[in-house]
């Protein structure tokens, strides 16, 4: 995935990036960085990388980002288990009598 959005934007097939297209690019990874961490990007890749960003610095850079978000998926992943967990009937839906059943279970007390 990092691979194909990188070769997407470095359009001219140099092997670069230029600062100015890293963010449209993280974005496509579903990543929204603010302005404000943009710009420090950009003064970063001009002041350190002469502008341009391989895709070696692009992993080391997006890898964090990017873990943040998963952090987040795994959170998502559990509620769906859990949910799994609660619909006992399987129907999609989670009745009043299954949220009981659930909640007691977790509780250990009958309700």
């Amino acid at each position: 995935e990092l691979l194909d959005a990188f070769k997407e934007f470095d359009t001219d097939q140099d092997g670069y990036l230029s600062y100015k297209d890293l963010g449209a690019c993280m974005r496509t990874l579903g990543y929204m960085p603010t302005e404000m961490e943009l710009i420090e990007i950009s003064q970063h890749i001009k002041m350190r990388m002469g502008g341009r960003v391989d895709f070696e610095d692009f992993v080391q850079m997006m890898g964090p980002k990017l873990r943040e978000e998963t952090a987040h998926m795994v959170g998502v992943r559990e509620l769906k288990i859990a949910f799994r967990e609660f619909d006992m009937n399987g129907d999609g839906e989670i009745s009043s009598a299954e949220m009981r059943e659930a909640i007691a279970a977790l509780l250990g007390e009958q309700l």
